[in-house]
């Protein structure tokens, strides 16, 4: 009987520590794609890891509060998680990494980001002029060029694109 309540508790511990893997990326997408629709917005997909700090100065940039509502009003602004170590492997989206493939980005760093229609037609993308990530934009040239990629794919204003741009841009 003991060993019955032992393999019992066992078995209980055990399943409460099971790890949940992440939402498959095309769900995620699909979400956003419906979601983006229904507010008549563009998806702006970013690929980003856990041990990533350009990747949280990209979202903690987006999310300050002179940007956030810049974004939200004009993107259905998701995350997919790629690149992990492999103590974390358990926080990527299955099928992320397919999809940084997809998009020519494999191998070039991230934060790799995407913006698509409702569609997902990629109507622009991380790649500067040059054919490299932009990832986090930080300088003038390449808060320029992101600057310029929100300007085709929104309805930002230059003033507001210009905020976008004084919180993007490092200060020396």
């Amino acid at each position: 009987m003991k060993i019955k309540s032992i393999l019992l508790c066992l078995f209980l511990l055990g399943s409460l520590t099971v790890v949940h893997a992440q939402e498959d990326a095309s769900t995620v997408l699909q979400t956003a794609y419906t979601q983006a629709k229904k507010e008549n917005k563009k998806v702006f997909v970013i690929f980003h890891a856990s041990w990533c700090g350009w990747c949280k100065k990209m979202e903690k940039n987006m999310e300050s509060p002179s940007c956030k509502k810049l974004f939200d009003n004009n993107y259905v602004t998701t995350f997919l998680t790629v690149q992990e170590s492999p103590k974390n492997k358990n926080l990527e989206n299955p099928g992320a990494a397919d999809l940084l493939a997809k998009y020519k980005a494999s191998g070039v760093g991230i934060p790799f980001w995407v913006i698509l229609d409702t569609d997902g037609t990629v109507l622009a993308d991380a790649f500067n002029s040059k054919g490299e990530n932009l990832g986090c934009p930080a300088t003038a040239e390449e808060v320029g060029e992101f600057v310029n990629k929100l300007k085709k794919t929104s309805k930002l204003t230059k003033a507001q694109l210009d905020v976008i741009s004084q919180v993007f841009t490092i200060k020396k």
